[in-house]
């Protein structure tokens, strides 16, 4: 065989490996040695602009750390960021972020956290919900700079000098919990490099959610088909038992949605509380819904659940009057469907809704109470 012909044979194979060879390197990303120079990105921000690593070539210090909306360590983190850039920005520190998610490699039980994702149209959203004073980028689509880089886990913190040498890894403290910090690492990074002095701790573990690489779509994929599984159930209830379940005598934050057959948005409607119940059910969460329909249309309501796999728990009102649900439901409701109640343990009402949620809206009222992270 001829070597033109042996080059053609090798970069075949090499077609056909590549991804293979890609998705290995995600699993074990080798970490950005110190002393190494930044590599250089061309990103995507929240802010509708694109950033690269000469935009920040005025910054002394320059810190890179890749971190995300989901993931309750990243949050933790986030006001300590925005104090960062608060306090040293005026000293010639800038601070990018990059999520390096593959928004599709996150399984829904990732996310008992947050009330979003990791897409960059949530991105958006949390960067204004928090104020981020500081570009966010995104990475999630190809991952080429989390791999540069060698980002492991959100956050990781890449801290480099006016040469755009790396001078600091790791994590930004020792601790989540902000009382009980005791090792400021990034700072004194920080404060080493603003001296010219050498960084007393150059490296340190990254600690929190593993970045998500796109070999993950699999596990996310096989979490959807297991869910999909599950029994979907329907049981009869009456206004009395109603009453008791708005009491909710639990420890547990209860969603109950009161929905029916004839009304086609509450129908639609029910895959969002689908989402959140396999969002949120790990947390001392649980879900309800309750038919409004005639209990002649068991069959009906039972297949409507099933097409959309709610397999929490589901009722139907086997009265058959709809008034007398509305009132065993909530007095202070004028009635209508679908109507959604939020109830705490003990049985305060923290969100009521008669007509279509907005799920945004609902998911953060379920994280204000499941919290996000510990403080």
């Amino acid at each position: 065989m001829s070597k033109h012909s042996l080059s053609i044979l090798a970069a075949i194979v090499l077609l056909f490996l590549a991804p293979e060879f890609s998705r290995a390197a995600q699993q074990k990303p080798k970490t950005l040695e110190i002393g190494r120079q930044a590599p250089d990105f061309n990103l995507p921000g929240v802010d509708g602009r694109n950033y690269r690593l000469a935009d920040f070539a005025d910054a002394k210090v320059l810190v890179v750390v890749f971190t995300c909306n989901h993931c309750p360590t990243a949050q933790a983190y986030e006001d300590r960021i925005i104090k960062l850039i608060s306090d040293y920005k005026s000293k010639g520190v800038a601070v990018v972020a990059i999520s390096p998610n593959d928004p599709e490699a996150v399984r829904l039980d990732e996310l008992g956290y947050s009330d979003m994702g990791d897409t960059f149209e949530e991105m958006k959203i949390r960067a204004g919900d928090k104020g981020y004073n500081f570009p966010y980028l995104y990475d999630g689509k190809t991952q080429t700079v989390t791999l540069a880089y060698g980002a492991v886990a959100t956050p990781h913190l890449f801290i480099f000098d006016k040469q755009r040498k790396l001078r600091y890894a790791g994590r930004f403290d020792d601790s989540e919990k902000p009382k009980q910090v005791k090792s400021n690492d990034a700072i004194n990074a920080i404060e080493a490099i603003l001296a010219g002095r050498k960084v007393p701790v150059e490296k340190t573990m990254a600690f929190g959610c593993s970045v998500k690489w796109a070999s993950k779509r699999a596990s996310a994929k096989a979490s959807l088909a297991s869910w999909a599984r599950e029994k979907v159930s329907l049981t009869a209830i009456n206004a009395k038992d109603v009453g008791e379940l708005v009491k909710n005598n639990t420890s547990k934050l209860r969603l109950i949605n009161i929905w029916a057959t004839w009304s086609k948005p509450s129908v639609e409607q029910i895959e969002q509380f689908v989402i959140m119940n396999r969002m949120y059910r790990r947390r001392d969460f649980e879900l309800i819904t309750i038919s409004a329909d005639s209990p002649a249309k068991e069959q009906q309501v039972l297949s409507a659940l099933k097409k959309q796999q709610a397999s929490c728990r589901n009722y139907l009102f086997a009265q058959g009057d709809i008034y007398q649900l509305m009132e065993a439901v909530d007095k202070d409701l004028l009635g209508g469907v679908p109507c959604t109640l939020l109830i705490e343990p003990g049985g305060k009402i923290i969100y009521r809704r008669v007509g279509l949620i907005e799920p945004l809206e609902l998911k953060k009222a379920i994280v204000e109470y499941v919290g996000r992270y510990y403080k």
